[in-house]
C-alpha cells in the first residue's frame, strides 16, 4: 500500500476535483452536516481557496486513490504574538479510516505551520465525535482553557446568511 501526503495545487484540475470529492464526502458524513455540499460551493471552492494566501490544503492519497483531505487557514494568537494555523477541515474517507491517515495529514499541517513561524495549531471538533478526538489528543491536542475555574472555551457562529 502506497501513501502518500501533498500539498495541494489549486491550479491543478485533478487535485482541485480531489478536493472537492473529498469535501463533499466529508460534508455528506453526519460529523460534516450529512448534507451535501450546495453545488455553488462545489464550482467556487477551490478558485476561492486559491485567492486566500493563507490557505493551505493538503492531500493525502492511498495507491492513487483521494482518501484525505485538510483545509488550512492561517491566523493570529494576540496572547502569543505569533500566527497560528487552523485546521478548519480534516477528513478521511470511512473506506480509509484505520490506516493512520489523520496522524500523517497532521504532522503535515505541523510542517507547514512551523515553517509558517505559527506558535500553534488550532481546530474544532464535535463534542460526540469520539474517534476525531481521540486522534487530536494522540497528536497532542487538547481542549483550550486559560483558567480551570473558568472552562474550556467553545466555538460558537453566527451565520450571515443573506448579507453577502
Amino acid at each position: 500500500m502506497q501513501i502518500k501526503v501533498v500539498r495541494a495545487d489549486y491550479l491543478d484540475p485533478q487535485q482541485a476535483a480531489d478536493i472537492v470529492f473529498l469535501l463533499n464526502r466529508y460534508a455528506c458524513d453526519p460529523m460534516g452536516g450529512g448534507e451535501a455540499l450546495a453545488p455553488r460551493v462545489q464550482q467556487d471552492l477551490v478558485a476561492s481557496l486559491a485567492a486566500l494566501p493563507h490557505a493551505v490544503s493538503l492531500l493525502c492519497y492511498v495507491d492513487g486513490k483521494p482518501a484525505g483531505l485538510v483545509n488550512c487557514f492561517e491566523g493570529f494568537s494576540t496572547f502569543s504574538c505569533k500566527k497560528l494555523l487552523n485546521i478548519h477541515d480534516i477528513a478521511v474517507l470511512e473506506e480509509f479510516r484505520g490506516l493512520g491517515l489523520s496522524q500523517l495529514l497532521l504532522a503535515e499541517v505541523e510542517a507547514v505551520a512551523r515553517h509558517r513561524g505559527c506558535g500553534k495549531l488550532t481546530l474544532e471538533v464535535l463534542e460526540g465525535n469520539e474517534p476525531a478526538k481521540a486522534a487530536y489528543k494522540k497528536f497532542g491536542f487538547d481542549a483550550y482553557q486559560l483558567d480551570p475555574a473558568l472552562g474550556q472555551a467553545l466555538f460558537w457562529q453566527k451565520p450571515l446568511q443573506g448579507k453577502e
